[in-house]
């Protein structure tokens, strides 16, 4: 039945699945109860009702449902839907995510663990957290794991594993990736030094909204060493 109820959700038919994730919910299915607060947050198919996702969140996280304990977190971490602020229990709970699979949990993880947020501040923690979660190709994983790599905060400085993140981050049309690769070819910094290429990643950037590739380019304007 779970998966008639998802099946639903997608086809956006939210009057049938709530009524499925309700029924499943009742019954002890912690996926059920996880999709279901998902419904309630979001106000798909009923009223919104933060009180009532976050219950049906604490529930499905009890029996470790992943997402469940990752939407826990965010609430957490943002003071929302009726949470407190704690980092330190946002923390905790993309911790139990992060082990169960989840990828955007590891690049959380890792994101508090590399600014010291609800924990102690721990740069080789935090790469290795970003790498789980760029094996399962996440991109803005990627991006940060090249940046540990281009300082050698947590690893060994090392060119070339900086470049290929921001490529892979790049790749996936991340602004920050686009950016940050623009950069390495403007300072042949793991790859040869272009600065045409430099240009076009940083124009891509800007495109997607990159704030200071924006600038760039204006500046570049400004002084007629480009038409955009």
């Amino acid at each position: 039945m779970i998966k008639k109820a998802h099946d639903a959700y997608n086809s956006q038919d939210f009057k049938t699945a709530l009524e499925l994730y309700t029924q499943l919910s009742d019954e002890g299915d912690a996926d059920a109860m996880t999709s279901l607060g998902y419904m309630y947050q979001n106000a798909q198919g009923c009223q919104r009702d933060d009180a009532k996702a976050l219950e049906l969140y604490e529930k499905a996280a009890e029996l470790k449902q992943p997402y469940a304990l990752f939407n826990l977190a965010l609430l957490y971490m943002n003071g929302l839907g009726g949470a407190p602020h704690n980092q330190f229990k946002a923390h905790e709970l993309y911790m139990e995510a992060a082990i169960r699979e989840v990828p955007q949990a590891m690049y959380e993880v890792a994101l508090m663990l590399e600014r010291g947020l609800g924990c102690l501040q721990n740069f080789s923690e935090a790469a290795f957290w970003y790498e789980e979660g760029a094996k399962r190709g996440h991109t803005e994983s990627f991006n940060n794991l090249g940046v540990l790599y281009k300082e050698g905060h947590g690893v060994e400085m090392n060119e070339t594993r900086s470049f290929i993140c921001f490529k892979k981050a790049a790749d996936g049309g991340l602004a920050e990736g686009l950016y940050n690769l623009g950069m390495l070819y403007d300072q042949g910094f793991g790859c040869e030094q272009n600065h045409d290429t430099a240009l076009d990643y940083c124009r891509k950037a800007a495109y997607k909204g990159h704030e200071k590739a924006k600038e760039i380019i204006k500046g570049l304007q400004e002084e007629g060493k480009i038409v955009f």
